[in-house]
């Protein structure tokens, strides 16, 4: 499904780039707002204001009914609770300060259907006009749990499935059985489908691991035959030295491909079939160093240092209240960085039971970090050869403090979040 949308913009007379109406209610493009403007070999690209707050991930709970072998509480030491009504009617309280009221995310480092008033979650953040998705791990999605769901007008519903067969579902999901969550994902397809309704529509979230990426093509199929319209694949975070070994991108981090765009010779392909022909010259084409890449006019490695919250407009609130920049600081983890081992310190701006949501996103500290990481002059702890700096999110060699986001995967395309 092609998701991309086109828009008119007029210069006035004095020569100012004037948006669409739309355009600037989504974006927050306000009168007097700072907007960074950069130009790439296919024309201008304007970053999104890192003031307009788009998006905000809230974790309902941080236990689970499940027992994975990639989940980061095999690793933590952290409590393990649910969020409390009154943290909950307090965002929902600062939701509703922000006009366009931002989008909600229902998920975090738990299973959201496990917490017993998750319905009303959905319920009571639709009642603000925001669109609502939920990811969960689809064992509880039980028949009654899908019509509550669907009638309580969720937008999108996100199922983790990391293996097509019973065998490889359960090498991964410790705990799960796979036909009982296709069965419920079908189940609550049908049952869309019998109110005559387009939403919630689904998506399925896969984690690519050594050990099932031959399952990605018959997902694909699966999730074809159950209406899936959103498919989101991401490597799997190392927590632990299994994992390290499980990881498919250690070659593709060190590829010039990858890396950060240099000032270096263009080369130019057309779009090709990469067949058994074509292939082997195709990617050592790709991997030579010294120069920079675009097929088709889409250029490698444009991704690299972006952070999709920042650049989302998003935010996260934990189960205790806490508001972080985003997931992966929303909690204190260690992971593996190649053969090294990386402690992620957690990073809390404040608590929405002490100041309002809109208090905490306007604070100087947090404006200021938004602007940092989308300039994102960190140092690359991933592409280097590893100094102790590299080992904490601390600081870096170019002077950055607390929290530095030079060895941060989702920055870089490895990671990612629907």
């Amino acid at each position: 499904m092609d998701r991309r949308r086109e828009f008119r913009a007029h210069v006035d007379a004095e020569g100012r780039l004037v948006l669409p109406t739309e355009l600037v209610s989504q974006y927050g493009v306000k009168p007097g707002a700072q907007i960074r403007i950069e130009e790439n070999r296919n024309g201008l690209h304007l970053r999104p204001s890192v003031n307009h707050l788009r998006k905000v991930y809230i974790e309902p709970t941080n236990a689970c009914n499940l027992k994975c072998r990639t989940c980061i509480r095999n690793i933590w030491e952290e409590p393990l609770g649910q969020m409390s009504q009154r943290t909950f009617a307090r965002t929902i309280e600062g939701l509703r300060a922000f006009s366009p009221v931002p989008a909600v995310f229902i998920g975090g480092f738990g299973e959201p259907l496990a917490h017993p008033d998750i319905v009303k979650m959905v319920i009571q953040a639709k009642s603000l006009g925001a669109s609502v998705e939920l990811i969960t791990n689809g064992t509880l999605l039980t028949q009654d749990m899908s019509h509550k769901l669907i009638e309580a007008g969720l937008d999108l519903l996100w199922v983790s499935i990391d293996g097509t067969t019973p065998s490889s579902y359960a090498d991964v999901r410790l705990g799960a059985a796979l036909p009982e969550v296709l069965a419920n994902i079908k189940c609550f397809r049908d049952m869309r489908i019998e109110a005559w309704l387009l939403k919630p529509e689904i998506g399925i979230v896969f984690v690519a691991m050594k050990r099932n990426i031959h399952d990605l093509p018959s997902l694909l199929q699966i999730g074809s035959r159950l209406d899936v319209t959103r498919f989101l694949v991401t490597n799997v975070l190392p927590y632990n030295e299994e994992l390290r070994d499980e990881i498919l991108y250690s070659r593709a981090l060190m590829d010039i491909i990858y890396q950060p765009p240099l000032q270096v010779p263009d080369v130019k392909l057309p779009k090709i079939d990469v067949d058994q022909v074509a292939r082997a010259p195709l990617y050592e084409t790709l991997r030579l160093e010294g120069q920079s890449v675009s097929i088709g006019e889409s250029i490698l490695g444009e991704a690299s240092d972006r952070c999709p919250f920042i650049e989302s407009g998003a935010t996260a609130i934990s189960w205790e209240g806490n508001l972080s920049p985003c997931l992966p600081l929303m909690h204190s983890y260690v992971s593996f960085l190649d053969d090294r081992r990386r402690a992620s310190r957690h990073h809390v701006i404040g608590n929405i039971l002490e100041k309002s949501l809109q208090d905490l996103w306007n604070t100087e500290e947090y404006v200021t970090l938004r602007n940092r990481v989308q300039a994102f002059t960190f140092s690359h702890c991933i592409f280097c050869a590893g100094c102790e700096l590299s080992l904490a999110n601390e600081e870096d060699c170019r002077g950055n403090r607390f929290p530095t986001c030079g060895g941060c995967l989702w920055a870089q395309g490895v990671i990612q979040c629907p």
